[in-house]
C-alpha cells in the first residue's frame, strides 16, 4: 500500500528526483513502510509540518478529584518511536518554513490589531481613525554599492538585473568601512532607543508643551520590524500612532496630526548621535541614522494608498527573515576557523562576519564575535510598545486555548468554564527526548508542509473571489 502524502502519480517523479541523493530515498521507504506510519503523519501534520520537530516522552492522567475516576489517560509509548512530536515555533524562515509561517501570521494580526484596532485582540476600533504613520529608518552609507538606480545604470557602469549576487556588494572592498558597518548593527538598538526618547520630545516641542506635560495630552504608539537590506545594513520599518492621554482608549487632542508626526519623526531622526571614543587602533566614531527617512499615513484622507493590510503584510514579511538574507549563515559561529568550513559564503558577508571578531577584543561588553552569524546585530527583530497592540504570547495563547477545548469534547472532558473549580485533576511528565527528522522524514515533512500550504492558498483564493463577487 502506498502511504506518500502525494498524489500516486508523484511517487515516481520524487523517487527520479531523489535518484541523486540514495540515502534519503533509502530512508524515505523505509519511514513509509514502518509500522505506525500513519500516526506520524498525523503527528507532523497537526506541527504544521515542521522541519525541525522537538520530541517528547511523556504521560498525562485527568482524574475526576471526587471519585477518583480516570477520566482520560495518555502515553507516548504508544506513538511512533515512543514520541511525540511537537512544532519548533521558530520564527525564521530559513530554519522552518511552517512555524515560521504561523509567527509571521501572528505577527500580521498584532500589528494590523494596531493599525485598524480589534476588541478581539483587546484594541478598541477607535484606533482606526488616530493619526498614524509608517516610517522607515535606515543605516548610512559605509561606501558606494552595487545598485539599482532610477537610472537603470549602476555607477560601475553595468545594468544589474534582479538577484545579480553584486547587489549591495561595494565597488571596493578595500576602502568599505566594515568596522562602521557592524558597529552600527550591533548599537542599531541603542539609536532606535534614542530616537524613541528624542520622537517624544519633538511631538512635545510642536504641541507647545513640555516633555513631561506630553503623557497629560497623547502617548506614542509603536510596532517595528528589523530588516537587513544586500548590503548588510540593517534598518528599521515602523508604525507610528498618535493616541489620547488614556492610550488607545481615548482620542488624541485636535493638534495630533499626521503632518506633525511626519514632521517630529523625520527631526527627531537627524537629531539621534551615538559617540564611539576611540579604542586602541580604532578611531572615534559618531553613529547616527541614514539620510533616506521615508514616512508615509497609513488609512489616512490625505490620499495615501499605502494600506493597513499592505503594511502589515510588509512587517510580518520581515519578521521571519534575518541576516542569512544576505548571504551570511543562520547559526552562531563559534569560532573564527569556522569560516573556512563555509565555502559557499559570500565574500562580502565573509568580511562582515571577519570584521565582528576583528573588534570583539576592542568593545568586549557589546559581544560582536558572538553576533557576527547576525553582522553584529544583537537587537529583537520585532517589539512594540505595550499600548500598540496585543502580545504574540497572548495569540499564542488563544490558539492553544481553541486547541484544548477542541480536544476535551474529543474526549468527552468537561470544559473547565462550565466544571466546579477543582473537579478534575490533571498529572502530567514530558521529558526533552530530541528534535529534528532523519533525511527521508524531512522530505516527507515537506512534502505535507507544501500540501498544507496549497490548501491554505487555494482557500484563500475562494474566499477573495467570493468577496470580490459579493457573495461573501
Amino acid at each position: 500500500m502506498n502511504h506518500f502524502p502525494v498524489p500516486p502519480a508523484a511517487v515516481t517523479t520524487t523517487a527520479a528526483a531523489l535518484s541523486t541523493d540514495p540515502v534519503t530515498l533509502a530512508d524515505l521507504l523505509r519511514v513509509a513502510n514502518t509500522p505506525g506510519f500513519d500516526r506520524w503523519q498525523e503527528q507532523v501534520r497537526r506541527s504544521g509540518g515542521c522541519s525541525d520537530p522537538i520530541h517528547l516522552q511523556g504521560s498525562t492522567v485527568t482524574r475526576d478529584t471526587l471519585t477518583g475516576q480516570v477520566l482520560y489517560s495518555y502515553s507516548t509509548e504508544s506513538e511512533p518511536g515512543g514520541r511525540l512530536r511537537v512544532a519548533c515555533g521558530n520564527r525564521r524562515a530559513s530554519r522552518c518554513p511552517s512555524c515560521a509561517w504561523t509567527y509571521a501570521g501572528d505577527t500580521f494580526h498584532l500589528i494590523r490589531a494596531g493599525i485598524t484596532g480589534d476588541t478581539r485582540k483587546d484594541v478598541p476600533e477607535n484606533v482606526a481613525v488616530h493619526p498614524k504613520v509608517f516610517a522607515t529608518l535606515t543605516a548610512p552609507s559605509f561606501g558606494p554599492v552595487h545598485n539599482q538606480p532610477a537610472s537603470g545604470r549602476c555607477r560601475c557602469g553595468a545594468h544589474h538585473a534582479d538577484g545579480d549576487a553584486a547587489l549591495g556588494t561595494p565597488l571596493d572592498p578595500e576602502t568599505y568601512d566594515y568596522a562602521g558597518a557592524v558597529l552600527f548593527n550591533n548599537l542599531a538598538g541603542d539609536l532606535w532607543r534614542r530616537f524613541t526618547i528624542r520622537l517624544r520630545r519633538e511631538i512635545a516641542r510642536r504641541a507647545g508643551l513640555t516633555q513631561r506635560e506630553l503623557p497629560d495630552h497623547a502617548k506614542v504608539a509603536f510596532g517595528k520590524v528589523a530588516e537587513f537590506q544586500r548590503r548588510g545594513a540593517v534598518h528599521f520599518h515602523t508604525i507610528v500612532r498618535l493616541d489620547g492621554p488614556g492610550g488607545p482608549e481615548t482620542a488624541p487632542p485636535a493638534w495630533a496630526t499626521v503632518t506633525l508626526l511626519d514632521d517630529a519623526i523625520r527631526a527627531a531622526a537627524s537629531w539621534v548621535r551615538l559617540e564611539l571614543p576611540p579604542v586602541g587602533h580604532f578611531p572615534a566614531r559618531t553613529l547616527a541614522w541614514g539620510q533616506q527617512v521615508d514616512v508615509q499615513p497609513i488609512g489616512t484622507d490625505l490620499g495615501s494608498e499605502l494600506t493597513e493590510q499592505a503594511v502589515a503584510a510588509y512587517v510580518a514579511k520581515y519578521a521571519t527573515k534575518a541576516a542569512e538574507t544576505t548571504g551570511t549563515v543562520d547559526r552562531r559561529i563559534g569560532e573564527r576557523a569556522e569560516l573556512d568550513k563555509l565555502p559557499g559564503l559570500p565574500a562580502h558577508a565573509r568580511r562582515l562576519i571577519e570584521a565582528c571578531w576583528d573588534l570583539d577584543d576592542a568593545y568586549p561588553d557589546r559581544m560582536l564575535a558572538r553576533w557576527s552569524h547576525m553582522l553584529g546585530f544583537r537587537g529583537h527583530f520585532s517589539t512594540k510598545s505595550r499600548r500598540y497592540s496585543t502580545t504574540l504570547g497572548a495569540l499564542r495563547q488563544t490558539r492553544a486555548d481553541f486547541r484544548a477545548r477542541q480536544e476535551r469534547r474529543e474526549r468527552g472532558l468537561p470544559d473547565p468554564d462550565d466544571a466546579p473549580e477543582g473537579s478534575t485533576l490533571v498529572l502530567a511528565h514530558w521529558t526533552y527526548a530530541g528534535h529534528g527528522h532523519t533525511p527521508g522524514e524531512s522530505w516527507l515533512a515537506a512534502s505535507i508542509a507544501q500540501d498544507l500550504k496549497t490548501n491554505r492558498d487555494t482557500a484563500r483564493e475562494a474566499m477573495a473571489e467570493l468577496d470580490h463577487e459579493g457573495e461573501w
